[in-house]
């Protein structure tokens, strides 16, 4: 009940964090969870509760579409703020650069890497746009795809921008995403570009997901809401 509470307002407690709360062991902790209803999970090391979407453990790129929609279409104008003529940009997968995607300047003489079909299915409607889909096996959860080779092909590419996103962002854990299978792709275009880009709203702050890909000090640039703090 004391976790709960403290877990009532969202967000997630380090393991140890929680141990201290209860004035129990974490082995306590973790026997006490796996006895439970399920109402409270642990991922990587925080515990959470189950009933908050934001910790959903399956991710569903239609559910996630209309989920913070406008603060999504806001950053992305101010990403694309920052592109310039003949850019090769990576953009991720996902849906909260799609705005950017569908939103690309027509005169503008650009080519984008993608392992997204959103993305993809977006860019190919902007006149005078290269594009770049990178296949594989498809996951229809996330809209992508995976491949062995997915990897040394985009280190294959000049990237000048990657334009990255997160399911979650937390200042020890890093950058995560719920799908393994992205890990591999975002870490080649965080090695190749020459600026790294992450595009994320507020929401993502805190968060841990299952699939680690990178640390904040992979990252040149974050696009998040006015008057977040850093």
């Amino acid at each position: 009940m004391r976790l709960q509470r403290a877990l009532g307002q969202g967000g997630s407690l380090r393991l140890a964090e929680a141990a201290a709360l209860c004035d129990v062991s974490e082995m306590t902790i973790r026997r006490d969870l796996a006895g439970s209803d399920g109402s409270l999970v642990l991922i990587g090391g925080y515990l959470m509760l189950a009933s908050d979407p934001r910790h959903a453990s399956v991710y569903d790129l239609a559910v996630q579409r209309d989920r913070n929609a406008e603060v999504k279409r806001q950053l992305c104008e101010r990403a694309l703020a920052t592109l310039a003529e003949g850019d090769t940009l990576f953009i991720d997968c996902g849906t909260t650069l799609t705005p950017l995607a569908a939103s690309l300047p027509d005169g503008m003489s650009l080519t984008v890497v993608t392992y997204a079909l959103n993305i993809a299915e977006a860019v190919s409607k902007r006149p005078g746009v290269r594009l770049w889909l990178l296949g594989g096996a498809f996951h229809d959860s996330s809209r992508s795809f995976s491949s062995d080779q997915m990897a040394e092909e985009i280190r294959g590419f000049g990237l000048n921008k990657a334009f990255l996103t997160a399911a979650g962002v937390d200042e020890r854990q890093g950058l995560s995403c719920f799908h393994f299978h992205e890990v591999a792709p975002k870490q080649a275009a965080i090695a190749t570009a020459q600026r790294r880009i992450l595009v994320v709203d507020a929401s993502k702050r805190g968060m841990v997901r299952p699939a680690r890909f990178g640390g904040l000090e992979d990252i040149d640039e974050v696009i998040t809401e006015e008057g977040i703090d850093d």
